[in-house]
């Protein structure tokens, strides 16, 4: 990174399309087992929010030929930081074009990372109006508590794999202002994860190598709960509705939250999560885990399984 003033124009990550070949099955997980709830049906897509994201939607379900990121949205603090963002991703090679929007937003600037996967940045955005049947009993809520399911409150970061971290990881920061709080690398020092943030959460965003040779492929969103029980209730929840579950409750070492990851039925990995600590120092330093301390594997000693580090979807396994 050179000296230069920080991009400061994107304000959080505001939804992922997911693609799906059932979405019929897909969508009760989403609803019935995550608890999110139903706002817009258009095509062959739904839009869903969890009881407490403060934008409209957060989900876009949409079916397709095979499961994988459709894209990934971000909003901007402004109509003029739209416009800086779009013309600095047009300079860099990689933007797509300008779009008329979609529900609940407007204009777009579409174009790829590094690796090629589909994002978006946008600033105008339809207000969540909470219909009377989900009306909260304190006016600074969205909307009541989802008692359904795992109760997720809202989307909490995503996890693309990349064929290359380090490129992928400089391109986020340098072309959308992340900043990198966290990193494990090899001896040699390439980054094999890059966990990074424009909000002060730990991470919005993590990028992990893919070792399969593809490009563009999607490890894993995940939602948030309430607390720690929630996610081992959660974990209960995919027992009793035959969901398998790939890594059952534990606690990361980066970004310190618990944790339980599944496989929904259209083959996306979900994580359901709590806790993390926030960042609040602008000089944060950078946290390194070297391949020695890599190896011990979770916080408390356990690994992850080994198709946490090789599974992504569009799934290449023949």
């Amino acid at each position: 990174m050179n000296n230069r003033e920080p991009i400061r124009d994107i304000a959080h990550l505001h939804h992922i399309e997911l693609f799906t070949a059932k979405p019929n099955e897909s969508l009760d997980f989403f609803r019935n087992l995550l608890g999110m709830e139903v706002v817009h049906s258009k095509g062959q897509s739904v839009f869903l929010r969890g009881w407490g994201d403060q934008q409209l939607y957060s989900l876009k379900l949409t079916e397709a030929k095979q499961a994988g990121l459709g894209h990934m949205a971000m909003r901007t603090f402004s109509n003029h930081a739209l416009e800086q963002r779009a013309r600095d991703l047009g300079q860099s090679g990689l933007g797509i074009g300008w779009t008329n929007g979609d529900y609940g937003h407007g204009k777009s600037y579409r174009f790829t990372d590094a690796d090629g996967h589909n994002l978006e940045v946008f600033y105008e955005a339809d207000k969540y109006v909470t219909p009377a049947h989900l009306k909260p009993g304190l006016k600074n809520m969205p909307q009541r508590f989802s008692a359904r399911g795992a109760s997720v409150t809202q989307l909490d970061h995503i996890n693309l794999f990349s064929s290359d971290v380090d490129a992928d990881s400089i391109f986020y920061r340098n072309q959308l202002g992340f900043k990198l709080s966290e990193q494990a690398i090899t001896d040699e020092g390439k980054q094999t994860t890059a966990w990074l943030h424009v909000t002060n959460k730990s991470y919005d965003l993590a990028i992990s190598l893919d070792k399969s040779g593809e490009k563009g492929r999607f490890h894993h969103a995940a939602f948030k709960v309430e607390s720690p029980e929630m996610v081992l209730r959660a974990a209960d929840v995919f027992l009793d509705n035959g969901i398998f579950i790939e890594a059952p409750p534990n606690k990361h070492v980066a970004g310190q939250t618990m944790f339980v990851y599944v496989y929904e039925p259209g083959g996306n990995r979900i994580e359901v999560c709590s806790g993390g600590f926030l960042i609040f120092s602008p000089d944060w330093e950078t946290v390194t885990w070297t391949p020695k301390e890599r190896k011990k594997g979770l916080a408390w000693g356990t690994p992850l399984p080994a198709t946490f580090h090789t599974y992504g979807t569009p799934n290449t396994d023949k």
